[in-house]
């Protein structure tokens, strides 16, 4: 494997760790699609994990804007699931440091802990796991902004684009696979209730939600 895997490769660790899995199933925002990805059932593999960072991090080292700021760059994860990234991203790229962006509750506004933010100016690569419906990426990046710092680019390991995304304006969009599924809007247009296929309902997203939300800073 090259040290940015192709686009088959990753999907092969993703079928093989179960992250990803066909079937028939609705979103929390009511779509229906054949095809559901849990990356956290591949990310808890400790080479697997490895090996997406670095070929994420090989990604970033090619946009010569990036790769101009690295040293004084930050990671702001935006969710809990993008944390391993960020430090895996810090740690091959050789970052300044990661921080880590929450919500107490789900409806309620992301926020940094007390006296660990970024500065003012600070140049900042916003990260998760995976974009899918861009809401959270979105409320980081103003989070972010509302502090004074700039966010340079957006990198995520992979990007589900669903006919509910909101796109992130004015800022680069870097992602390690692509994974497209047809999406259906309700019951009555899916293709997949029309042949009976069984449906599952995805819970949720709870990375947004923990009792005691924190944002740490790590120098390397």
């Amino acid at each position: 494997m090259d040290l940015i895997p192709t686009q088959e490769e990753v999907v092969a660790i993703l079928r093989e760790t179960g992250a990803l899995r066909t079937g028939h199933f609705e979103d929390p925002n009511g779509l229906h699609c054949a095809q559901h990805l849990e990356p956290a059932l591949a990310m808890r593999y400790y080479r697997y994990a490895k090996m997406l960072s670095v070929g994420l991090s090989r990604l970033l080292r090619a946009d010569p804007k990036i790769r101009s700021m690295i040293p004084d760059l930050s990671m702001v994860a935006a969710t809990v699931g993008g944390l391993p990234v960020a430090y895996g991203l810090c740690e091959a790229l050789h970052a300044r440091q990661v921080y880590w962006a929450e919500k107490e509750t789900r409806k309620g506004p992301m926020h940094f802990r007390q006296y660990i933010e970024p500065v003012p100016g600070e140049e900042v690569l916003l990260v998760d796991d995976i974009l899918r419906c861009g809401k959270l990426l979105n409320e980081a990046k103003k989070l972010v902004e509302s502090k004074g710092a700039k966010v340079v680019a957006v990198a995520v390991l992979f990007h589900i684009p669903t006919p509910k995304t909101d796109a992130i304006e004015g800022v680069p969009l870097h992602y390690l696979a692509e994974l497209e599924t047809p999406y259906y809007s309700n019951r009555d247009t899916c293709q997949l209730c029309k042949l009976g296929v069984p449906l599952e309902q995805i819970a949720a997203n709870k990375r947004s939600r923990v009792e005691d939300p924190a944002l740490i800073a790590v120098e390397v």
